[in-house]
């Protein structure tokens, strides 16, 4: 996951068992391949919360509007099917490139470069790998050549250089959509939060999203320990299971 001199690692989970689970008298249609919502803001909150307000153009909100495919299926990047069909809530409509290269941190970067490309910020679009080497986008950057420089970035960036030039947040009860949950190591694995609803109690809870190896469509991960509010998670620390990775004293980044 951390670079592709690396060979690629399948790892093996635990799949867990799809079921219906009712939200403000709505229910989820796991049991069926389409995917009814278009866009992440369309995942409707467990009962008795809500979503949280957020500054137009900021990341949070573009995080929350990104699109999702009409059907849950994950493909890899040669175009295969993901052994692994389980772990996924939607599928996210972003490009994953014919390479093996857009892994778990991979896609979190290009969700903060989309982001900032979007805007048009160029400038602020740069990564840097294990040695403190600067990729940056080049400025008035054309969509092929955006696409090209994404792929250098993921040739040379990982799990453990993105831990690196992130800064911590606060603790986890501060948590904000657009964080990375991330384990730098060879392998390691992130994710990043993409949502967040809050109660009247102000208890929060979380939509993730990750890739995984091989490279393969960026998608809202179900939660495997509460099924009754998946996919939305509770964090009270990091120490998170999810469908394919346990994480372990993780740490939590911010942009």
């Amino acid at each position: 996951m951390l670079l592709p001199v690396i060979l690629p690692f399948l790892a093996c989970c635990q799949q867990n068992t799809s079921k219906k689970v009712s939200f403000a008298n709505k229910q989820y249609p796991e049991e069926l391949n389409d995917n009814p919502y278009e866009f992440i803001s369309d995942i409707p909150c467990p009962n008795g919360y809500k979503r949280l307000n957020t500054e137009t153009n900021s990341f949070a909100d573009w995080l929350r509007n990104i699109k999702l495919k009409k059907d849950k299926t994950v493909h890899l990047y040669n175009g295969s099917l993901k052994i692994n069909q389980a772990a996924q809530f939607a599928v996210i409509d972003l490009p994953v490139g014919k390479k093996d290269l857009q892994q778990c941190a991979d896609a979190i970067m290009r969700l903060r470069a989309e982001y900032l490309y979007s805007l048009g910020q160029f400038n602020a679009i740069r990564f840097y790998d294990n040695n403190n080497t600067c990729y940056a986008c080049p400025h008035d950057c054309t969509r092929a050549n955006f696409e090209t420089y994404l792929e250098k970035v993921f040739s040379y960036c990982g799990t453990l250089s993105l831990q690196k030039q992130l800064p911590d947040t606060g603790p986890v009860s501060q948590t904000e959509a657009g964080n990375v949950i991330i384990q730098g190591g060879s392998p390691g694995h992130a994710i990043i939060v993409v949502d967040m609803v809050i109660n009247a109690a102000g208890q929060k809870l979380y939509l993730l999203a990750q890739s995984y190896m091989p490279a393969q469509e960026m998608h809202i991960i179900k939660n495997p320990s509460q099924s009754e509010i998946s996919p939305w998670y509770s964090l009270q620390s990091t120490d998170i299971q999810t469908p394919e990775w346990k994480f372990k004293n993780a740490r939590l980044k911010k942009w």
